[in-house]
Formats: C-alpha cells, structure tokens, sequence
C-alpha cells in the first residue's frame, strides 16, 4: 500500500522531547515500513524516518526564529501532499482541519486523525466537511453534536521495549509531573497535591510562549530546588527514568484530554498515575489497578496516600495489552483497508475500540 502521512511542522519526527503527535506518527511511519508497505513521510527536514522523506523546512518550526507564520509553510507542505495525490492509495493527515479542504478536491481518500480537541473557531471548518473519513484517538475525544463520520477510534501506542521498566521507585519517594507547563496540564495542582503529601515533586516539560506569563505567576514562585523541582524538557531516556523512579505520576488535567500519552509512558515504566478523572482518562488508566481517577484535588491527596497499594508490574501490563505500536498499527491497518474498500462511504458506519471495561471480560 503507498501511503502518506503527512506530520505537523511544529516538531521535529520524531521529536527529541516534548510531542505527543510526532512521537506517534513516527511509531507509525516506522512499523507500516517494517511491515511492507510504501510510506512517504511529509515532515520537517530534520525528522529521522526509514520512509521517504519530503520536507519544506529544514526544521522544527518552533525553534526557528526566522518563522514569523506557521500557517505559509503547512499550506506549502499541503500543497507538496496533494500536488502528487495520485501517487499514494492513502492519504493520512494528523494535522487537523488544515487538509480538510484538499482532501475534498482530489480522487485519493484522506483520513484525518484527530489528535486534538475542537474550539469555537476549528469547528466551523470540520462541519463543512462531515462525511470525510475521521480517526479519534479516544472515544471520549468525539464530539457527537458536530455530526462527523469517524471510521474507528485507534488508541495512540508507545513501543514498551524501548521503556525500562523499573519495579521499585527511588529511595526519596518523590511525585513526577511531564507534559507542557500550562494550565490546562494543571501543574499548579500538581504542586498542590505534592506540598499537602509532604512529596518532592520533579516536573520536567516544555514552556511555550503563550505560557510563559502562566509559568511566572502560578508555577514559579513555588520552585524552590528543594521539594519542587523544575528540570527543563526531557527526552525519552530521561523520561522514563524520572518517571520510572516515581512513586507516581500525577497528571491533574484541567481539560478534556483527547488521549494523554504520558499516562501510557508511566505506566510502561511501571509507575501509576494518580489523574483526574477528565478527557480520556478512565480509558486509558484502569481504576485502582494501575492507578487513581479522581474528582477532586483531596481524592487525588488521598489517592498519592494510597500508592503502595497498586502493582507495578500490572501498569507494565496493562501497556503492553492495550496501549502498543502493534496495536495501534493494526487498528490504522484495518481503517485503509476498510476505506479503500468503500466501506466507510457506503455504509457510514464507524467502529470504536474497546472499552476498558469490555477489555476486562
């Protein structure tokens, strides 16, 4: 099958820390290579692949000074993809509503992952095209009032033998917390929740600009080097080994997380994830198995109590079960063929993944 994927300009794939879509697009890429088929990567210059690699910037454009619009370059790289449609038998964007409007105007079907949520003004722009072929990333993550024709839900996947497992946590005993410094990733209860347990508490993620005022208000005054420690962004090898060490993860979302990869990133690593119980939280952690999905900043207290209580090695499990790249490749597999086949257009049905619940029985 020759297939397109086409990756967003904002990091490099896959990204050297912080990016939850790239890391998965390049799992993808990588394993539809291992398995035979014809891939043409449309990244930035600097992404590692083993696919065909086309680029219109040399690199990420969020460490690029010189780029003043984001927008020209994804409307150049749109333009690459689709100018050489008929090329591909696939076309999958993981870029949003951007590739809506040529998806429509070409022979080649497009599926458009969603990796993000929808706001006011996105909106508008998926409405216009509702019977294009859509992938959630969880149940949850679907808004069934915008009427959009998802296909599947296929869960985002990590490759487990890439991450050490760690079956006990460091000596200190401290809480971790990664992902993006913003409010929405809710590190400012994260501190709370660590300072009311008497835990140290390691963050480590990146700041954007839009953030920055956020970071200097809400997040700075509290770290003091001591129990609130700030290490700047982490690669992958860091990652697992600051989490790996965790007693837990916290991830006290503010927002409806569409899928979290951090949570899986814990857990592969065998440390569970005390979560508010928010976006596709209670899809992704297995209540009191692997970790705590709580309604409350208190619950989430007492949950970081209560720790000791959940086995590490099914966390490990648990990943390795429901949350793979073979998994995920196997589900985005099944959503070509299906759409090749006509079948998404002449039936309109969509298909969700499991729920954890059924995947329990």
């Amino acid at each position: 099958m020759r297939i397109a994927q086409i990756a967003p300009l904002w990091e490099t794939v896959p990204p050297p820390a912080y990016g939850g879509a790239e890391l998965v697009v390049s799992l993808l890429t990588e394993e539809l290579v291992r398995r035979g088929h014809e891939v043409t990567l449309f990244a930035t210059g600097d992404s590692t692949t083993q696919a065909k690699l086309e680029a219109i910037h040399p690199s990420a454009l969020r460490l690029d000074p010189a780029v003043k619009e984001h927008s020209v370059y994804e409307a150049m790289q749109l333009n690459q993809v689709y100018s050489q449609a008929e090329e591909f038998d696939i076309i999958h964007s993981h870029i949003g509503f951007a590739a809506l409007a040529c998806a429509q105007i070409v022979k080649t079907p497009t599926v458009h992952t969603l990796h993000g949520t929808f706001s006011l003004d996105n909106q508008k722009a998926f409405s216009l095209s509702k019977s294009q072929a859509y992938v959630s990333i969880s149940n949850t993550q679907r808004e069934q009032r915008l009427g959009l024709n998802y296909v599947a839900t296929v869960y985002n996947g990590i490759d487990p033998s890439t991450h050490q497992f760690y079956p006990k946590p460091d000596h200190l005993s401290y809480l971790a917390f990664l992902g993006r410094l913003s409010p929405e990733k809710g590190p400012h209860h994260a501190i709370e929740i660590a300072k009311r347990t008497g835990h140290v508490l390691k963050m480590a993620g990146k700041i954007d600009r839009v953030d920055i005022d956020y970071f200097e208000q809400e997040i700075k005054p509290h770290i003091d080097g001591q129990q609130i420690q700030y290490l700047g962004e982490a690669n992958h090898v860091q990652k697992n080994y600051l989490m790996g060490n965790a007693i837990a993860t916290l991830f006290p979302i503010t927002w409806r997380e569409p899928f979290g990869l951090v949570m899986v990133e814990s857990m592969v690593a065998g440390t569970p994830v005390v979560a508010l119980a928010l976006g596709a939280t209670s899809e992704v952690i297995a209540h009191e198995k692997t970790g705590f999905l709580c309604q409350t900043i208190d619950e989430c207290v007492a949950a970081v109590h209560r720790i000791d209580q959940l086995d590490r090695v099914n966390c490990r499990k648990h990943v390795e079960e429901n949350f793979s790249v073979k998994q995920m490749v196997d589900g985005y597999e099944a959503v070509y063929r299906e759409l090749l086949a006509g079948k998404f257009v002449k039936n309109g049905h969509c298909k969700d993944m499991p729920t954890l619940a059924t995947l329990e029985h």
